[in-house]
């Protein structure tokens, strides 16, 4: 261990474990900001006023909200995979 307290060898390598586990919870705190998001967006467009129940209407709207939400993330994520795949990203 370095001064810093880091597990860092000489070559700067980070122990594997260290890495995966700083890898999930990026990966974590990016889904967190993606349904705090998703929230903020959908509550935006479907309620009026908020009360103690959902009326039918609103709740369409938040599963709508959130289904297209999903199609378009997938869609995304399936065109800038097949972008890769080509070579089209760089």
């Amino acid at each position: 261990m370095d001064s810093f307290g880091s597990n860092a060898g000489a070559g700067g390598q980070i122990d594997p474990q260290m890495q995966h586990f700083i890898e999930a919870e990026t990966q974590k705190q990016r889904f967190q900001q993606l349904v705090h998001g998703l929230t903020d967006t959908c509550w935006e467009k479907c309620m009026d006023r908020p009360s103690t129940k959902l009326d039918g209407r609103t709740e369409t709207c938040f599963v709508n909200c959130v289904e297209r939400f999903i199609d378009t993330s997938n869609f995304v994520l399936n065109r800038l995979q097949s972008k890769a795949g080509t070579g089209e990203l760089h």
